[in-house]
């Protein structure tokens, strides 16, 4: 989500600045395309066949070695000629993250929904029309990518009108990303219904592909001018009505004014606050609402961005907010003796019930006490078997604690069964542009995972930066990212657009705006762009086959060229493969 704390970046990392030299092992050294002999008798066994997955070519093993002429693209994916049935396991699982509403638009008629409406500028911080019918309508595109779990931004509720976006209130900023919720209980109107919501369930779970919602439990979203007309909240300052048109939300600013100005106009001591979430609910810093410290004095009971903060650790019962309550569509019912988050963790797990879902993906986690997290884990684990539909396997549940690595904490004992890898990125280009330099990272991972822990490692995202924008868009090194990622032990998140070489988008005066830019869906039209996505394809498969690219013991076997094997014996099973690759 948009956060005010300065970021690591690719190039503040020293990683763009020109002059840098990536070719620090001797693999880095560029490929001229001769026959390549690969010793592999340690593997595959003496005149057993095998195939290279990338160009199709199959090898008989002679003297303990293959020899072909990689595909041009320099790399080569060994595998058994008959391997055995892959099997699903976190530990190598591909997940692809996508902001929904700008990814693909499947029905227009929900584009325009609580009155919202575009800017007529840049549309930096609006909703651009991708719906749940559009991730329907391009799962076997993500089929095709070897995708086994897709990661949803959050489609419940968002409040309904704008807030001003960046710094300088230069762009009204709607919650098109998810993470300034209304009502728990539920869709957003812009993503769909629930018929839709089930249609891409169950057609996800047809094409093997589990479903991951993004979910939040620290706060919850801004107070709008169109939620407080719509149900009743807060007031405006005397005199201040003359200053708004009859729909509040229509306010714009005059020339010398940004979109920040609307607070001016209201009255945040008027005692109809307390028909909003309620001084039980959250700190808010309005009214009779408690004012929460500062983020950086307290982790846990501070604001975000100054947003709504739950009070996820009081232990006193609360009733249901006052505009849940007479909120008309809501399915928000009181619970007996019920806390902040119980009511929280009831309404998530209840969407887990309802349609199967296989996990959450955690905002936000380092700002919610553990036992929450831990609680949640438990009655979402426990919908999840009582749901009647639904892929195998137990509930996962991985957490953005900002800066985590790959390592154990104390988040893994309390519900997480992985947490976001924010390590990864930092190497991200340089393998790049040579995949040897990550064979000490391969090797660590590798070690770390072979017990059941697990990270999710990504090189692009929506709250620190596109690849893109450190590769400055070249198509090459998009496809050595892919590489990279998709080769990497431990689960991999692919952010919509890694596989097309999405650029960085409009932005206006907050830098993360530009990470969520539409999907380029046109560019996939010029045969460059093809050949990329080709190249996705075919690694991301590759990996779906072979549960010992993420899960397996990793061997380097060659320096020169960089040769390295992976192989996973667990529970009678057995799965290996050998990857050499060559700069190209």
């Amino acid at each position: 989500m948009p956060t005010p704390f300065p970021r690591l970046t690719l190039c503040s990392l020293l990683l763009c600045l020109p002059g840098i030299s990536f070719a620090l092992d001797p693999a880095c050294q560029p490929w001229q395309g001769e026959q390549l002999r690969i010793e592999v008798a340690d593997t595959f066994a003496e005149g057993s066949w095998v195939r290279d997955f990338y160009s199709g070519q199959r090898l008989q093993v002679n003297q303990g070695a293959v020899s072909l002429v990689p595909s041009a693209s320099g790399i080569v994916l060994l595998e058994q000629d008959s391997p055995p049935a892959p099997w699903f396991d976190w530990r190598n699982a591909s997940v692809y993250f996508v902001m929904t509403d700008r990814f693909y638009n499947g029905n227009p008629d929900n584009d325009q929904s609580y009155g919202r409406r575009g800017d007529g500028q840049q549309e930096i911080g609006t909703f651009h029309g991708g719906d749940l019918a559009g991730l329907t309508a391009k799962l076997d595109y993500l089929q095709s990518l070897g995708i086994q779990a897709l990661w949803i931004s959050s489609p419940l509720e968002q409040i309904h009108g704008w807030v001003g976006g960046g710094d300088k209130g230069n762009f009204p900023h709607y919650a098109y990303h998810g993470y300034y919720p209304l009502d728990f209980t539920r869709l957003d109107a812009n993503m769909g219904q629930p018929d839709e919501l089930r249609a891409l369930v169950e057609g996800a779970h047809q094409r093997g592909i589990r479903v991951l919602f993004d979910v939040v439990m620290n706060h919850s979203g801004y107070a709008t001018l169109a939620d407080m007309q719509s149900f009743n909240i807060g007031g405006l300052r005397k005199g201040m009505e003359k200053y708004l048109p009859p729909r509040w939300s229509d306010w714009q600013p005059e020339p010398w004014d940004n979109w920040h100005g609307y607070h001016a106009l209201i009255d945040y001591d008027h005692p109809n606050w307390q028909r909003w979430w309620g001084k039980d609910w959250v700190r808010a810093g309005i009214a009779d609402y408690d004012t929460p410290p500062s983020i950086g004095v307290d982790e846990l009971q501070g604001s975000l961005s100054f947003l709504p903060d739950f009070k996820t650790e009081s232990p006193q019962p609360v009733a249901l907010p006052a505009f849940l309550q007479h909120k008309e569509d809501s399915a928000a019912k009181p619970l007996a003796d019920a806390r902040v988050r119980d009511y929280l963790i009831h309404w998530l797990s209840q969407w887990v019930r309802d349609y199967g879902l296989d996990g959450f993906r955690v905002d936000t986690a380092r700002h919610v006490e553990l036992s929450s997290w831990q609680a949640l884990k438990q009655q979402a684990s426990q919908a999840k078997e009582e749901a009647k539909d639904g892929l195998a396997g137990p509930f996962w549940m991985v957490g953005e604690v900002f800066g985590a690595g790959p390592e154990q904490n104390a988040y893994h004992q309390h519900g997480f069964d992985a947490l976001i890898n924010f390590e990864f990125q930092a190497k991200a280009l340089a393998a790049s542009h040579c995949l040897a330099e990550l064979d000490s990272l391969y090797q660590d991972y590798a070690q770390r995972f072979a017990s059941g822990h697990n990270a999710l490692s990504y090189a692009s995202s929506h709250d620190t930066q596109l690849f893109t924008q450190a590769s400055q868009g070249d198509l090459k090194l998009q496809q050595g990212l892919a590489n990279a990622l998709l080769l990497s032990p431990g689960a991999v998140q692919i952010y919509y657009g890694d596989e097309s070489a999405r650029l960085f988008g409009a932005t206006g005066s907050d830098p993360y705006q530009g990470t969520r830019s539409d999907m380029n869906w046109d560019d996939l039209q010029q045969p460059a762009y093809q050949a990329l996505l080709q190249h996705w394809q075919r690694l991301g498969q590759f990996r779906q086959r072979h549960p010992a690219i993420g899960a397996g013991q990793h061997r380097r076997l060659s320096q020169v060229p960089y040769v390295f094997s992976r192989e996973l014996t667990e529970d009678g099973r057995q799965d290996k493969v050998i990857i050499a690759w060559l700069k190209r």
